[in-house]
């Protein structure tokens, strides 16, 4: 990889970890309103659950973002976790933060998480 290519890259992945540090920090969706009103209860309870998942998913993706720009530091990036394969350029434009190239990926989305373990799988990805 190029050292141009790697500060494309470089720049997308801090302009997208810029991006969802902004997010993370809108957390008042998270707040917990009283009311009287059942169908208003059942409303904001809807709204904090989908702030919460997305609040979530925000964070996973920084989280796969700064362990990107820690494999680019360290000179693995582009280098898939699982084969140490190069991944394909093309996977690299559309998603930076990729840590595996599409072969493993789909052996890894293919396979079944047992509930609680998604975390521990996210994590070894990322690592």
């Amino acid at each position: 990889m190029t050292k141009t290519e790697l500060k494309s890259f470089r720049r997308a992945l801090e302009n997208r970890q810029a991006e969802l540090g902004k997010g993370n920090r809108n957390r008042e969706a998270l707040s917990i309103e009283f009311s009287s009103d059942e169908l208003d209860r059942i409303q904001c309870a809807n709204d904090r659950d989908w702030a919460m998942s997305n609040l979530e998913r925000n964070s996973d993706r920084l989280r796969e973002v700064l362990v990107a720009l820690r494999r680019m530091d360290a000179g693995t990036f582009g280098t898939c976790v699982m084969c140490e394969e190069n991944i394909s350029p093309k996977r690299l434009a559309a998603l930076p933060w990729a840590s595996s190239c599409i072969v493993c990926q789909e052996a890894v989305d293919r396979e079944p998480v047992a509930p609680g373990n998604e975390l521990e799988m996210s994590l070894a990805l990322a690592a």
